[in-house]
């Protein structure tokens, strides 16, 4: 049995994923695991030619995100409870919204293979909001490589998000809807996130360790 809860954030790009897992650490005494992403250098091309680089982008995440987590993810919970920003799982929901035949077939192969290597989160919190308002967060922030993204793929992969939770049974999944969130401007906010995930781990054999 492990002696620390690990807690994955969910969701699709700008629904503010990082910036719940960095908030969170203190509250429940953990270390936090961000993703890497600004490294892959298919990510700007993709972009503007998914159909060209989806292979080569969902390759270099696959590995980048194993070689980051394979290790780290052990490491984190044999000393400390852990949040982390994403999750290894999340590279099917990507790679079947932009892989299909032979590339889709065996890049999942790859994935099954890496990801028993990979622990499952105790929890993740999956979070969601409206393709409004993932378009303004996404453009507020104004990363250069994601000026390109249209509404359309938003609004697609927020649908592939949702299709593939509807039916994970693989760790328990707890939903939050944050189109009228802000946890920077209103700590209350925060604090309703923080008492849902404790009373969502409060079911399982971590509680004694996180309330």
């Amino acid at each position: 049995m492990r002696n620390y809860c690990y807690i994955a954030i969910e969701g699709v790009i700008g629904v503010g994923k990082t910036t719940l897992a960095r908030l969170l650490k203190p509250l429940f005494d953990a270390q936090t695991l961000l993703e890497v992403f600004e490294e892959n250098p298919f990510l700007a091309r993709f972009y503007q030619d998914r159909e060209r680089y989806a292979f080569q982008t969902q390759t270099f995440f696959l590995l980048s995100r194993y070689q980051q987590q394979h290790e780290a993810v052990p490491n984190a919970l044999a000393v400390q409870n852990l949040i982390s920003d994403y999750t290894f799982d999340k590279n099917k929901i990507f790679a079947r919204l932009t892989l299909t035949g032979d590339e889709l077939e065996m890049y999942e192969r790859v994935q099954d293979t890496l990801g028993a290597r990979i622990p499952l989160p105790d929890l993740i919190v999956y979070l969601r909001a409206d393709v409004e308002n993932l378009m303004a967060r996404i453009a507020r922030r104004d990363r250069s490589y994601e000026r390109a993204m249209e509404r359309d793929y938003i609004a697609a992969l927020a649908q592939a998000y949702d299709a593939y939770y509807a039916t994970y049974a693989a760790a328990p999944v707890l939903q939050v809807e944050t189109n009228r969130m802000d946890y920077l401007q209103r700590p209350q906010d925060l604090a309703h996130v923080a008492d849902l995930i404790r009373a969502q781990l409060a079911k399982g054999p971590l509680q004694a360790r996180l309330l």
